[in-house]
């Protein structure tokens, strides 16, 4: 007879979600909330020449505010009232988890549970108000320089437009912050993952054509495309691959008696991800390198001499810049695993449970074999992102190809969908379960 998980795994089928009411809620309201954000992405800025901004992305469209653009779902080559995007929301749990870990009021604030966990996200909430503003204003300053063919591209230029600029592009991030709250509480999956998943798939289509296109003009030979593709679908499996890969820890538990009767004494795992940190370190690591190039690609050719030698060489494929996308992604791929793993808080929790790993004694010993081991697993996760943020960026900066096809996107994009369609299934077993347990006490009644 096959067992409950079995019974529950082969009926994972259409007519079961059929069923799930709530599940189909939560789905229409993420599928409501994402079609929100995209037509924000085509409202533009009050007072800017929409064809004057085209143009000028369009010849900056292979440096860092291609980049850019790229996570903000196209909004800013647009610079519609989405054009910083979340962006700044992430640059503010970046500063906040730095800094957790530095002030010790809030290293205890965190270690408050529930209460603290709140008070660190309204922190959060309001550093990203600040940061907002601040990009914003170098935004609204750097539109007042572009000039074009058409002319210049702020209609009228002077502080009334930059204090609007300001109040709308920072209320365009509050109003995407929110909008993420409320998808990761009342829909599926991780709402601010999400919002970049959906500007990133948003722009594929358009990015295919215009790969496309490179070929039909002799830009492109169809072997750089076909390598292209081929490059796409071997990284799309070897993240698949590394993210399902797990170290599994034994742990054992001891038997106890009870009466006469014998309990316990049954093994278990401990799981531990090959990529603990998931797609968060290179997406901190694009945000901080961002940040400062985005006032130096905003002013180029207004400031000093020795600004566009930086904005030169720390442009798309530079080696500094490499090294420092690649030195800021293995920074946060430690950091963000410290975070969200602590071997010492896990090795107190099987020692109060009963649990020890076999040979190796409980408490100290166990968290210092546990640090050991995540350790390694941090290594091979650090180069497995290096890997497939960098190798792309090569292939990128020799031969133009559009930033969509890049490792970093196709990570974001894999592994967003990856979690998504795994809390999917998790309230299809939720429900079926809750089906279960009703059948069983209608059958125990009958009886």
């Amino acid at each position: 007879m096959a067992s409950a998980a079995e019974q529950l795994a082969a009926n994972l089928n259409f007519g079961s979600f059929a069923k799930a009411k709530e599940l189909q809620k939560r789905l229409l309201f993420t599928f409501g909330a994402l079609i929100i954000y995209r037509l924000g992405t085509y409202i533009p800025l009050p007072g800017i020449d929409t064809n004057v901004i085209a143009e000028v992305f369009e010849q900056q469209a292979d440096g860092i505010l291609g980049m850019f653009n790229m996570f903000a779902g196209g909004a800013l080559g647009r610079m519609t009232i989405f054009a910083l995007n979340i962006m700044p929301y992430i640059s503010a749990a970046i500063i906040m988890q730095l800094m957790t870990s530095v002030v010790p009021s809030l290293a205890q604030m965190k270690k408050d549970g529930e209460a603290g966990r709140k008070k660190i996200n309204q922190y959060t909430r309001y550093g990203t108000v600040f940061l907002a503003a601040i990009q914003a204003y170098g935004i609204a300053a750097g539109l007042e320089s572009f000039q074009g063919q058409g002319g210049a591209a702020v209609l009228d230029p002077g502080m009334f437009f930059r204090l609007t600029t300001v109040v709308i592009l920072t209320g365009g991030t509050i109003f995407l912050m929110w909008l993420g709250e409320q998808i990761t509480a009342r829909g599926v999956g991780q709402g601010i993952s999400l919002i970049i998943f959906a500007g990133i798939v948003a722009e594929l289509p358009r990015a295919l054509v215009n790969t496309l296109e490179l070929g039909r003009t002799g830009v492109l030979s169809g072997g750089i495309i076909a390598l292209l593709v081929i490059m796409a679908l071997g990284v799309v499996a070897f993240i698949v691959f590394i993210e399902r890969s797990q170290r599994r820890i034994v742990v054992q538990y001891p038997k106890r008696q009870v009466g006469r009767r014998m309990f316990g004494g049954e093994s278990s795992h401990l799981p531990l991800k090959l990529n603990t940190a998931g797609v968060i370190p290179p997406i901190f690591a694009s945000s901080i390198l961002l940040l400062p190039m985005t006032a130096i690609s905003m002013n180029s050719g207004q400031g000093p001499g020795w600004l566009s030698d930086v904005a030169s060489i720390l442009g798309r494929g530079q080696p500094l810049y490499m090294f420092m996308y690649a030195a800021a992604i293995i920074f946060f791929t430690f950091f963000y695993t410290s975070v969200v793993f602590n071997p010492a808080d896990t090795a107190d929790n099987l020692k109060k449970n009963g649990g020890f790993v076999p040979g190796i004694r409980p408490g100290k010993n166990t968290a210092a074999y546990l640090d050991y081991v995540l350790t390694r697993l941090t290594v091979c996760g650090a180069l497995y992102l290096t890997a497939v943020s960098l190798l792309p960026e090569l292939l990128i900066s020799q031969y133009a190809v559009p930033f969509y096809f890049g490792g970093t996107s196709l990570l974001i994009v894999v592994t967003v969908t990856m979690d998504t369609v795994g809390q999917i299934q998790s309230h299809l077993l939720a429900h079926q379960y809750e089906g279960l347990i009703k059948k069983s006490k209608l059958r125990g009644t009958r009886r």
